[in-house]
Formats: C-alpha cells, sequence, structure tokens
C-alpha cells in the first residue's frame, strides 16, 4: 500500500527530527546547568560559599538564582542591580557571620550578605507621584517574580529603582524631580541621584538572570516535546524519546 508507506515514512522523519531537536535542546540544557552549577561568571569568594550551601541549610543562594525576569526587562533589572547581583542571600546574621569568618580565615576574598532577619526594603519608596509620569514602567522589584520570602530582600535591592521605556523618559523624570531618583531603561541606561549619566553598549554581559531564564525556557520546551510526540505517534515514538530524558 503506497500511501501507508507515505505516512509511515512521514511518521519517521518527524520522529527522527523530534529526537534529534530535543537531543540538541538536552545539550544546551546540560551545559548552562553545568555552568549554573559551578557559579561560571561569579566572583570566586561567591563560588567558594555556594560550594558550602549543601553543608550549611541557612545559605538560600545568589540573588540571581532567587528571582525570574521576563526577558524584556533583563537587562534593566542587570543594570538596577549591578554587582548585588551577586549578593548571597541568608536566613539569619549568624549565617552571614559564619560565612565571613570561613572567607576571611581561607583568605577567598569578600562577599555581601542579605540576611532575610534584618534586610527589608518594603516601603521605602515614598515619591509615588514619579510613578505617574509618562514613559514610567513602575518600580523595578515589581517586575521580577520571586518567592514571599524574599520580597523585602527584592524591595531592598530593587525598591528605589524607577524603569522607563528609555533615556528621554528618564532624563525628563530626573529633571522633574530635582536629580533625586534612581532611574534604569529598558536598554541599560542608568540616572542617578545628583545627575550622573551611565549608559552605552555591554561587552561580554554575564546575562546572569538570562542564563537561568534560558534554562527554565529549555525543561519546558523538552517536557512540551516529550507529551506532542507521544501523543502524535501514540506513545511509541514519543516513548522513544522519553527514554533519552532526565530521571
Amino acid at each position: 500500500n503506497r500511501e501507508w508507506k507515505r505516512k509511515s515514512l512521514e511518521a519517521n522523519q518527524k520522529l527522527e527530527s523530534a529526537v534529534a531537536q530535543y537531543h540538541k535542546q538536552q545539550s544546551r540544557l546540560e551545559s548552562l546547568k553545568n555552568i549554573a552549577e559551578r557559579y561560571d561568571g561569579y566572583g570566586n569568594s561567591i563560588r567558594r560559599v555556594m560550594e558550602q550551601k549543601s553543608r550549611n541549610a541557612g545559605i538560600l543562594g545568589v540573588v540571581s538564582d532567587l528571582i525570574q525576569v521576563d526577558k524584556k526587562y533583563e537587562t534593566a533589572i542587570e543594570t538596577a542591580l549591578g554587582g548585588n547581583i551577586q549578593n548571597i542571600v541568608t536566613e539569619d546574621e549568624e549565617t552571614a557571620k559564619q560565612m565571613i569568618s570561613y572567607l576571611k580565615q581561607n583568605r577567598y576574598g569578600r562577599a555581601t550578605f542579605l540576611p532575610l532577619t534584618s534586610v527589608d526594603g518594603k516601603g521605602n519608596f515614598k515619591n509615588t507621584d514619579a510613578l505617574k509620569e509618562p514613559g514610567v514602567i513602575g518600580l523595578a522589584n515589581t517586575l521580577v517574580k520571586t518567592e514571599e520570602k524574599y520580597a523585602g530582600v527584592t524591595a531592598y535591592l530593587l525598591g528605589r529603582v524607577i524603569v522607563t521605556e528609555n533615556i528621554d523618559y528618564a532624563i525628563k523624570l530626573a529633571k522633574k524631580n530635582r536629580y533625586s531618583l534612581h532611574i534604569v531603561t529598558l536598554e541599560g541606561e542608568y540616572l542617578s541621584p545628583g545627575g550622573s549619566m551611565t549608559g552605552g553598549a555591554y561587552r561580554n554581559s554575564s546575562n546572569l538572570l538570562g542564563r537561568r531564564r534560558e534554562v527554565e525556557e529549555l525543561q519546558k520546551k523538552a517536557v512540551a516535546l516529550n507529551i506532542r510526540k507521544a501523543d502524535q505517534l501514540g506513545g511509541y515514538g514519543g516513548a522513544d524519546i522519553c527514554a533519552h530524558n532526565d530521571p
């Protein structure tokens, strides 16, 4: 039956294409996971502390591990965070004290810790009128997603930074408020209190937030691919793909 052979060939080609696509995604996913687990792109002191996470439950994670950001806002949020993106969140001051002692004793360098028991920036921003100005998207901490327990930390880091659509809106906002605000744009310009402006193009940006987002997107794609092909091929071809999935 010629028609049956054609459909069989078509199904096999679809399966081969799906398997190839799946393995390509899995390879990229594994690569990114390995990079993330080694904390490549972070300072030596940060890596040394995060090596202790499995032994010390009080170490919760680096800031970039604990927040999710839509791609549209990644550059603005990375700019707003600056070096704080590598701050380490801990359950309490005692954990931070232990890790500071660990870094000192081994001469591993310095790190900044954010204990949940002492860091809370909620309610710090008072100039609500500024948020109603043209081109203003909102306060930076409202543009990130995180667990409720980290809301005080994200408010501390981002709760005074206004995000605008572009630099023209930012300049107008800064002038109107007598250069008293922290403002970032979607393209990564930063206007600080006092009137200084920072901008240009990033070279070799670490894009730590983008790396995490890509891992999550690839994981979702792999699951969706498995389900779609299992449905399409009556479970036969899908089982072949699923066999290669992570346990």
